[in-house]
């Protein structure tokens, strides 16, 4: 794996895709700068080394071109106090201001382009568009693992133009050996905890999973899914109908297997969708009609530490419930301290998903499990066992 550690830096400009993807507040303020954060070991090991840096990132989903809102100069400030260092701004990511800019960039200077999605060529992964973008550096570095999945111009198209002079940023190198670590080289017993709303968008990884993973823990809306499946009555529960046999099937799977599926047994639930609704503790399979599970039960909560405990290896995505209603936190906040204890006591953990990490940051666990991924999408798609076409760009 080819990453910046095998380039001499002195002199060199580098174009870094970073993902600066970041949440912001009516007054464009960054509400959480995890992404930014990550990207920041990159930036400054090529300017210790007397390299200057072009960095260049989507924001937002803007429709037709620039909108204030999703405007990448509202990360200037606070990417310049990160630094240290004044952070330029292109005004553009292709024009002649912006090329400009970069053209008169000195070692140890920072210049960071407008959203990239302003022009629809990105998304498209344009050509002519990626060979504008490629003028801005010597060097070509992916450390956008949030966006690897996609086929976009900085992504994977601009790699075409830097034949030699490409590689991965910390970030994507870290991603890429925590996913190789889960699926190659997990020490065992191995344990998957998948929650989230839908069986729909977890099916795939659950089935990639099944051939290494000795228990799986399911949690969050899904879970009510397979309960249905096995003839429970679940209410007024989140559930997908269509996915029923699919449910039956997995749970098949894994018996043939000889993998531990782990399903809840109780249920924390509501009568309406709120922090402030009737809350009645029910067995998991039978869920009153006008009632809707909302989040484990005490003892699902102890047979899934149970099994956290006694686990070598960890992966983490999805909650176990609506976490972010305080009354139905718990089952999650369980989880995430059952999952940080275990690593405490020697296993490996990686937790991915944007609620995943929402929730160990929520409940200030971040330091104390052994990775958090930055990637959603395409954190799945690797597990799930796909290739992704910004990894594929700089191996190719």
């Amino acid at each position: 794996m080819t990453t910046i550690d095998n380039f001499d830096w002195a002199g060199k400009k580098a174009l870094i895709r970073v993902d600066f993807n970041v949440p912001l507040n009516n007054d464009f303020q960054v509400t959480d700068d995890t992404r930014i954060r990550a990207a920041l070991p990159t930036v400054k090991a090529i300017l210790n080394q007397g390299g200057s840096v072009v960095l260049m990132s989507h924001l937002g989903r803007p429709k037709n071109g620039p909108e204030e809102k999703f405007s990448l100069y509202h990360l200037v400030q606070p990417l310049s106090q990160l630094l240290e260092t004044e952070v330029k701004f292109g005004g553009d990511c292709i024009g002649d201001n912006a090329l400009e800019s970069s053209e008169n960039l000195k070692s140890g200077e920072v210049l960071l382009l407008e959203n990239l999605r302003f022009y629809k060529e990105e998304k498209a992964g344009d050509l002519a568009f990626a060979q504008k973008l490629a003028k801005h550096g010597d060097i070509y570095v992916n450390d956008a693992f949030g966006t690897a999945h996609r086929a976009h111009a900085s992504t994977a198209v601009i790699a075409e133009y830097f034949s030699g002079n490409k590689c991965f940023g910390y970030v994507m190198a870290g991603e890429l050996q925590s996913v190789q670590k889960l699926m190659n080289e997990a020490e065992k017993p191995t344990t998957a905890i998948i929650g989230g709303a839908k069986v729909s968008s977890k099916i795939g990884i659950i089935e990639n999973l099944l051939p290494k993973a000795d228990h799986i823990i399911i949690g969050g809306g899904m879970s009510y899914t397979f309960a249905k499946a096995q003839g429970g009555k679940i209410g007024n529960s989140l559930c997908e109908d269509d996915f029923l046999d699919t449910a039956k099937e997995v749970l098949k799977k894994a018996k043939e297997q000889g993998v531990e599926i782990h399903l809840p047994v109780d249920s924390i639930n509501a009568d309406s969708f709120s922090n402030d609704a009737n809350r009645a503790l029910t067995d998991a399979m039978n869920i009153p009609d006008g009632w809707m599970g909302m989040d484990i039960g005490p003892k699902t909560i102890e047979n899934y530490k149970q099994c956290i405990m006694n686990s070598k290896t960890i992966l983490w995505n999805g909650p176990m419930g609506v976490f972010e209603f305080e009354n139905f936190s718990k089952g999650t906040e369980e989880a995430a301290l059952a999952v940080a204890a275990s690593t405490k006591n020697g296993a490996y953990s990686l937790v991915g998903g944007g609620d995943s990490v929402a929730a160990v940051n929520k409940f200030k666990l971040a330091n104390d499990v052994s990775y958090v991924s930055t990637g959603g999408g395409a954190l799945l798609e690797l597990i799930e066992g796909k290739e992704l076409p910004g990894v594929k760009a700089i191996m190719s």
